[in-house]
């Protein structure tokens, strides 16, 4: 046995050290405010994606319902990426670093907002990469 090893066991630690929780972690709101009031901006978040889930399921009336609802819920993202850029401390909206938060946050909000946009029938944003995207994936028209 090597000296290094002398002493080391190659169990697990008990407790685990060395994780810090992500920068901006701390609740926005002190402790005299209730969880939702004192995690705002998750609870905004949150409550936003659901509001355009609902208008999605239940939109479904409206010309084009699925679209508001689904903009909604890209918009929820987007607005997550602003308050983890622009808030201090945001609480449990705080995952990894902020530069992955907002880079996340803001490539799937967009990703949605874009596909929603592109959607069939009667896209409202035409893209040309798009046009052919059945014989990008591999089909063929006969």
């Amino acid at each position: 046995m090597s000296p290094a090893r002398v002493g080391r066991s190659r169990r697990r630690p008990e407790k685990t050290t060395g994780t810090l929780p992500p920068e901006g972690s701390a609740a926005a709101l002190g402790r005299s405010h209730t969880l939702p009031v004192r995690q705002w901006p998750i609870t905004l978040v949150l409550g936003v994606a659901a509001v355009g889930l609902a208008i999605t399921w239940f939109g479904s009336d409206l010309d084009n319902g699925f679209r508001y609802g689904l903009l909604t819920v890209g918009g929820s993202l987007l607005l997550g990426a602003v308050l983890r850029l622009v808030l201090p401390e945001v609480g449990l909206l705080a995952v990894r670093s902020r530069f992955t938060d907002v880079t996340l946050l803001t490539v799937l909000g967009g990703v949605i907002v874009v596909l929603t946009l592109v959607a069939q029938p009667d896209p409202w944003l035409s893209l040309p990469v798009l046009d052919n995207i059945g014989q990008l994936m591999g089909r063929r028209h006969h």
